[in-house]
């Protein structure tokens, strides 16, 4: 599953009572009582291994005017132990008609139903001892309403351009909401096979996970499709929907069928996602050396979608946004999303689905992976869409959680929805792809292939936990009968010699990938690695890097960090693992500067002691492309991070950023504007104005070169189109002249062609915002918004329109956020967040999540990515001890039911807390350097 910025209740059982029943463990003679107030016959919230699932038969018939459905399971499970208590999952699910089948006897028994609704439990209990051995088959009906949240079996609307409501029904069940369709065995590792049959009406389609075996007529107008049976699989990859979609389809070149689906007035914006697709899963097929094992691949486009994505098998499911693509429509950036988006599901086809984690406290086996594949598939793949600048991006946001004490190790144990939902953050998608990245580097491509190919191999229709992967990667070119892709021949294997791979780094050690590795996925955070050089001599030394100023939590930790470095001496990659607390290097000579963790491949950041930074800034003062564009960009980030901790004053991570002046690669730039403009926010919620517009004004001159030289086209690379597109926002946003005045002109003439004429796609970002400054142009977006038909035009607008100072329109667009008719709910925490860093607006975004906070906890579930994004999103840029105090008092007055307990909640907190130190130790020094250098850049011509 993939997430992107943009309930009847999440669970039955309310966070505070998760904490109260979980409890019961600590005495196992303790049982907890049932619905109708028996005692339920089970006490954890993990289901025994008593019995496990091997086939459900599955009918589902789902009702679109009177929103419910009906449904029908076989399961058919093998005894492990004998027993007469059958405990599985069920959420809010009515079940009539329970009957056990012994399969050879032929006998039927009737099964007596408890539930426990606090586990999302229910116990089937027969008469008779069910033995060792034996096979049976459970036999339930059941009925339940379509879910007005983003999970199970959900409602989703669309409207026509007529205006027409159409209502359709899809699934999501990962991570826990498989339960509350069907009652089953809702846990990754019950695998088991799945026949699905769907009922529906005459003017539906129904699809599933495999294709359809036949279509059977019905009496009342009604027909049942049946499909074919799975593969071994877990329950949250099973999907149905029913809908009037339709499709478009091709076939690879590895005979699998592909077809995209979408409400049919947008199938005609489906060719780019089926072209993607094609391409992506043929590549996936050769890369992993196990051919893709459906018969087909479809891929949904969803009308209300929480997620990015969803990688049910052979049936993934995407938001609108995700999968729709027209050339005329569409902009650069929305081409390289979609692209990335189908390479992450198509990933999951392989990472996830046929080899699955144990439990959920190993999600970054599934998402980390998927995240890290997107790169190396679209890279390889589209090699135009520059992919390979994006990745480090990747690792500083993960790195932005995990320098926060409220961060968790990749690997966390969770027992709870709300837990389990909580690990679909940064740290197991981000942080999991950049330290495979890092592992990557680290063996050497080759060999990290060969060691994913075995590790798929070796666990295909199983499940696996960390420890599985370590040892599929350690010892790459042993051979183990499955590993026929293993190197060959002595250039990536040998142990030795200049051309080892791996051994470059400690040759006289043996490699232990799994020691190393658990540095960095059993304990939280990174390290940040002090460099010292005196003369040939480098020394070493690494602790933990954390915002907060208590020491205690950062000296236990310890890291085996793959150190990677070049100097003025050599710009051949050199390298050296660091084991120890502290080490020394050397040099072959002496060096006039030295740069560590080469292209940012290392999740770690380097601080130089001495005249380190002086020798960089000075590097990038007189030659900047002396370094990458990566290693420019780390700097760049690195040298502001080390300002929150105080190892480098402000001053000198500002002298940094002069030689942004001649910068022109994108990463380097958008870092620089993603270190610079949190300054003036945190400003703006001070009301600082004379310092928040020299900060501003500061930079626009640093980059207004670069800004004047963009053409108003959409011309270049995708890299180039997606950095003029960042830079007119911002320019126009911030009033530049010659920008607002060329905006207006455009936002005139569409204005006045009632929105036919074509502007450059890269542009209108810049153009609809200017357009939105006034009530007459953000009415007339508006209607344009609701009229369109294309996915990417709408988000153009919406986010445009977000950055309106008409502080009366922006509260009115949250509202009709959660009304959900105007503006989809699903964009809700995308426009909080948006209307959040509106100067003019920030305060209505707190106002209205406070406000709101119940209704949002219900439609997005508690520790949902929704959530924190809003919590953290509308809270990160305060910076007073006022709005401090304020945050503390609304989340402190909630009930553990009601989201208190939020990892997101003390991530919100501790963001607070940081920029109040920060401001109160640099702004002086701030308010000195632009007072030195403002007026200085000004009259400098570029």
């Amino acid at each position: 599953m993939r997430f992107v910025l943009f309930v009847s209740l999440l669970v039955l059982l309310p966070t505070h009572l998760w904490a109260t029943v979980t409890g019961l463990n600590e005495d196992p003679t303790s049982f907890p009582t049932s619905s109708n107030g028996e005692a339920f016959p089970w006490n954890r919230m993990r289901l025994p291994d008593t019995v496990t699932p091997l086939h459900y038969n599955l009918l589902i018939h789902p009702n679109l005017t009177s929103l419910d459905f009906t449904g029908f399971v076989q399961i058919k499970i093998e005894v492990h132990q004998d027993t007469k208590t059958i405990i599985l999952h069920s959420r809010d699910i009515q079940i009539s008609n329970a009957r056990l089948l012994h399969s050879d006897r032929g006998y039927v028994q009737p099964l007596k139903v408890q539930e426990y609704p606090f586990y999302q439990q229910i116990a089937l209990i027969s008469h008779d001892l069910l033995k060792t051995g034996n096979v049976y088959v459970i036999q339930l009906m059941f009925a339940a309403n379509l879910s007005e949240s983003f999970h199970g079996f959900y409602k989703s609307t669309y409207r026509t351009s007529k205006g027409e409501t159409r209502v359709l029904a899809s699934t999501q069940f990962e991570p826990t909401s498989a339960r509350a369709a069907f009652p089953c065995f809702d846990e990754p590792a019950f695998k088991a096979n799945f026949s699905v049959r769907i009922r529906r009406e005459a003017k539906h389609i129904s699809l599933s996970n495999m294709p359809k075996l036949r279509t059977l007529d019905l009496p009342h107008g009604l027909f049942e499709d049946q499909f074919d049976e799975t593969v071994k699989m877990s329950t949250y990859l099973v999907a149905f929907i029913v809908s009037d979609f339709l499709s478009i389809s091709k076939t690879s070149q590895h005979g699998v069928q592909i077809s995209v689906y979408a409400v049919p007035e947008k199938i005609d914006q489906a060719e780019f996602a089926l072209d993607s697709a094609v391409r992506l899963l043929d590549f996936y097929d050769d890369y992993f050396d196990i051919p893709y094992p459906l018969p087909k691949q479809d891929l949904a486009a969803i009308p209300d979608f929480q997620s990015g994505a969803m990688e049910n098998w052979g049936l993934t499911t995407y938001r609108e946004s995700g999968l729709l693509f027209d050339p005329e429509k569409s902009s650069a950036s929305d081409k390289l999303g979609i692209t990335m988006i189908i390479a992450h599901e198509l990933a999951h086809q392989w990472f996830g689905n046929l080899v699955t984690m144990q439990w959920w406290n190993d999600l970054w086996l599934n998402e980390g992976f998927a995240k890290f594949m997107e790169f190396v598939s679209v890279n390889i793949t589209n090699p135009e869409l520059q992919v390979e600048d994006y990745f480090m991006a990747k690792c500083f946001e993960a790195m932005e959680v995990d320098a926060l004490s409220s961060s968790h190790p990749v690997s966390t144990p969770v027992e709870n929805p709300a837990q389990i939902q909580e690990m679909f953050d940064d740290v197991s998608y981000e942080k999991g792809a950049c330290i495979l990245n890092m592992l990557r580097e680290f063996l050497t491509p080759e060999a990290f292939k060969s060691g994913i190919v075995r590790y798929l191999k070796r666990y295909s229709y199983k499940n696996t936990v960390n420890s599985d992967l370590w040892e599929s990667l350690t010892n790459v070119c042993e051979s183990d009968g499955l590993d026929e892709t293993r190197l060959k021949g002595d250039k990536s294997c040998r142990r030795t010699g200049s051309n080892s791979g791996a051994s470059k780094w400690q040759s006289e050690d043996e490699l232990d990938v799994k020691a190393m590795m658990e540095t960095w996925t059993l304990q939280e955070g990174f390290p940040i690695v002090t460099v010292e050089v005196k003369g040939r001599e480098v020394r070493l030394s690494q602790e933990r890097y954390l915002k907060s100023d208590d020491p205690t939590q950062t000296s236990s930790f310890l890291w085996q960090v793959p150190l990677t470095y070049i100097s003025s001496g050599s710009t051949t990659v050199q390298r050296f693992l660091l084991k120890t607390k502290t080490d020394v290097l050397y040099l072959p000579e002496e060096v006039d500067w030295i740069k560590f963790n080469v292209d940012m491949s290392g999740y770690y950041i380097v601080h130089y002691e001495g005249s380190g930074w002086d020798d960089l800034i000075a590097l990038l003062k007189h030659n900047h492309t002396t370094l990458t564009s990566n290693d420019r960009t780390s700097l760049i980030n690195t040298a502001f991070q080390l300002v929150s901790v105080g190892k480098l004053p402000l001053d000198k991570a500002l002298d940094l950023t002069l030689y942004l002046s001649k910068e022109t690669e994108i990463m380097p730039v958008t870092q620089g504007f993603s270190e610079l403009v949190p300054l003036y926010k945190l400003m703006e919620k001070r009301d600082m104005v004379e310092l928040d517009n020299q900060m501003k004004g500061y930079i626009l001159q640093l980059f207004r070169n670069l800004i004047d030289q963009q053409s108003w086209t959409d011309d270049g690379s995708v890299s180039q189109r997606m950095l003029r597109s960042y830079l007119l926002l911002f320019a126009c946003v911030r009033g530049h002249p010659p920008c607002v005045s060329t905006a207006t002109q455009l936002f005139n003439k569409w204005k006045e062609s009632d929105g036919k004429m074509s502007l450059p796609n890269d542009v209108t970002m810049a153009v609809f915002s200017v357009g939105a400054r006034t009530e007459e142009g953000w009415d007339f977006l508006f209607e344009k918004y609701k009229e369109s038909m294309y996915i990417s035009i709408k988000s153009r607008i919406k986010m445009a329109l977000t950055t309106s100072p008409l502080d009366h329109k922006l509260k009115w667009m949250m509202e009709q956020s959660l009304v959900g008719e105007l503006i989809k709910t699903q964009d809700l925490p995308y426009v909080v967040t948006s209307v959040s860093k509106n100067p003019k607006a920030f305060k209505h975004a707190w106002d209205f999540l406070r406000a709101n906070w119940d209704s949002l906890i219900k439609k997005f579930d508690l520790g949902s990515h929704s959530i924190a994004h809003m919590v953290v999103g509308v809270t990160n840029q305060y910076s007073t001890r006022e709005m401090l105090a304020d945050v503390r008092g609304f989340f402190g007055s909630l009930r553990a039911e009601t989201g208190a307990e939020l990892r997101c909640i003390q991530q919100a907190v501790e963001n607070i807390e940081e920029n109040i130190r920060w401001m109160d130790k640099n702004l002086p020094l701030l308010q000195a350097w632009l007072h030195r250098h403002f007026d200085q850049l000004k009259n400098t011509e570029f």
